[in-house]
């Protein structure tokens, strides 16, 4: 016994005076110390030490891969400071994504004023058989009391044209019933009645659009070369842009294909009816699909030069600066706009403010603030472009943004019509809490389409405060990362400012004072396809760069919890504003 007890008083390192008590206690308190480190590895209490082992050397590479990863940044964002200022114009990732994101609006806008040409995008709306005659059996009662109606108020053309939906619908021909839709809204535009040319455009336009959307389209070859031809841009793009940072365009050129593929992939699963109507955005199947590679397949290196997130990223939030429109705030009106300020100002610090009870850091509660109090994932990205936040983390709150999206969406128009809420109310609770433009017609339309108008409003409205934030963000940031105590000067400002922004910015103001409305009518929604390229790019980068273990071990659940909590304060604070200013209590109820 004495021996032993010698053995333990050298192993732990006590003096040779300790006495048998002094030892018992010291191996107790390794014993505890082990059974801790063990519940924080997570492992059960009896794990053998070599199993401990193997985590503690497991957690130690992870370290120096970390570490590795922060000293890489931290001599590339070295170097951009040090980078003179003219080299920067062409070197630096930050101002290429502008000069690449002006670029693309240079050539759309000459393209139109000078050629009167609008680049075509490949589409990728596909509505299968079974779910296009689910459509139809929805709305084919609503066609029958339209063609009684027009009939009872003399609507002679349109009530024939109703009728002869209703009998293409009864003869379950695809290709019938999408042309019989088409003379339906033509005769729809020549009705004298508002109510039944606005219900036969709604009911018929909806029928057409999803009559024409066939699988067969999308796999055509008109639109895989459309496809290819935004394949082939994007690569230009991309080797003249490795090509000036100094990265291997060799390698880009090899693995780019890859990450066009994947992104190609998730936009044609997004582009089905049913995942489109759930708001299941293409983001998520970027992310998916990318993290399924990359987790059970593996990313070679010849691939991850072309694996450039911050790259793809900037370019694209160029471009979503042209959706950004200030006028929107004026078409919205006084209520709007004070709805908007209130809903972004009060969600966006108190979900901030419980990020930091919560303990989670800057970049993630900054992050996850914009996304639940300005419009989701858009405003998400923008954010972690101004915040230089880690991708891992942007990802994290794109897929709670989206997993919450869709519950929301559903039981939210049950909850208006269940309480008897006022439909312009209802719109308006809509369009401040739901994240997208998109979810918001969607759930509107249960509603009416008063509600749908109002919620449209209000979100547009609230999407302009995304150049806002990102502004903000950007000049604290860049004041955050001085030294404490140290008193910035304007120059190292401007080095660290984000540069994208002033691209976003640029865009922003171009497409809401400056070009025509004809203009921006006719290149919106094909620049906003090219956005979209750049976007899902991005997020399959994401994807290919990160590990479930990564997104399961961020927070360890609390941001989740974060984004939950104030996302359901944004719901209770966005509905008694919307009655305090549309019900008519504060204000007369305004009419739209």
């Amino acid at each position: 016994m004495a021996y032993v007890v010698e053995r333990l008083k050298k192993v732990l390192g006590l003096g040779f005076a300790a006495s048998e008590q002094g030892v018992i206690e010291a191996v107790e308190a390794q014993a505890k110390a082990l059974a801790e480190l063990k519940a924080e590895l997570g492992l059960p209490p009896d794990a053998p030490l070599s199993q401990v082992k193997e985590e503690l050397r497991k957690l130690k590479a992870e370290h120096e891969e970390l570490m590795g990863l922060k000293g890489e940044w931290e001599a590339r964002e070295k170097a951009e400071l040090e980078m003179s200022q003219w080299q920067a114009l062409y070197k630096s990732e930050d101002w290429l994504g502008v000069w690449i994101g002006l670029s693309i609006i240079a050539v759309f806008l000459i393209l139109y004023s000078g050629f009167g040409m609008v680049p075509k995008a490949p589409g990728f709306r596909w509505t299968t058989d079974g779910e296009f005659r689910s459509v139809v059996a929805t709305l084919s009662p609503a066609i029958d009391r339209l063609a009684r109606e027009a009939g009872d108020k003399g609507e002679a053309a349109l009530a024939e044209q109703a009728q002869a939906l209703s009998a293409a619908i009864a003869g379950q021909n695809r290709k019938a019933i999408g042309a019989a839709a088409k003379k339906l809204e033509e005769a729809g535009k020549k009705a004298k009645d508002k109510d039944l040319k606005d219900r036969a455009g709604k009911y018929a336009s909806e029928i057409s659009r999803q009559a024409g959307a066939l699988l067969d389209k999308v796999l055509s070859a008109e639109n895989l070369l459309l496809s290819f031809y935004i394949f082939l841009t994007i690569l230009f793009i991309g080797m003249i842009g490795m090509s000036l940072m100094g990265q291997p365009v060799g390698y880009f050129i090899t693995g780019f294909p890859v990450v066009f593929v994947i992104s190609w992939l998730a936009l044609f699963l997004a582009g089905n009816y049913t995942i489109h109507e759930y708001g299941l955005e293409y983001v998520l199947f970027c992310l998916l699909i990318g993290l399924f590679v990359s987790n059970v397949i593996g990313v070679p290196a010849w691939m991850m030069p072309a694996v450039r997130t911050e790259f793809y990223i900037k370019s694209g939030l160029v471009i979503l600066g042209a959706r950004v429109l200030f006028g929107v705030i004026m078409k919205a009106g006084f209520l709007g706009m004070i709805q908007s300020l209130l809903v972004v100002s009060v969600v966006w610090y108190g979900c901030w403010w419980l990020c930091k009870r919560l303990e989670i850091d800057d970049e993630f509660a900054a992050m996850l603030s914009s996304a639940v109090s300005i419009c989701g994932v858009s405003a998400a990205i923008a954010t972690a472009g101004a915040v230089k936040g880690d991708p891992k983390k942007l990802s994290y709150v794109t897929s709670i943004v989206l997993v919450c999206a869709v519950p929301m969406m559903v039981l939210m128009p049950i909850i208006s019509k269940a309480f008897g809420i006022p439909d312009a109310v209802a719109g308006a609770w809509l369009g401040g809490t739901l994240d997208t433009s998109g979810s918001v017609v969607a759930a509107g339309a249960l509603i009416s389409d008063l509600a749908m108008k109002v919620g449209v409003t209000v979100k547009m409205s609230q999407n302009v405060l995304i150049g806002v934030a990102a502004f903000i963000l950007s000049v604290v940031w860049t004041l955050k990362g001085t030294k404490e105590g140290e008193k910035p000067s304007l120059m190292e400002i401007w080095y660290r400012f984000p540069k994208f922004v002033l691209g976003f910015l640029a865009s922003s103001l171009l497409f809401s004072f400056i070009l025509s409305e004809a203009t921006i009518k006719a290149i919106g929604k094909p620049l906003q396809s090219i956005e979209v390229w750049w976007f899902a790019l991005a997020f399959t980068s994401i994807g290919l760069e990160t590990r479930f273990m990564d997104l399961a071990a961020l927070g360890g659940g609390r941001p989740a919890l974060a984004f939950i909590v104030a996302q359901s304060f944004n719901i209770i604070w966005t509905l008694i504003l919307a009655y305090l200013l549309f019900g008519g209590i504060i204000f007369p109820a305004p009419k739209f």
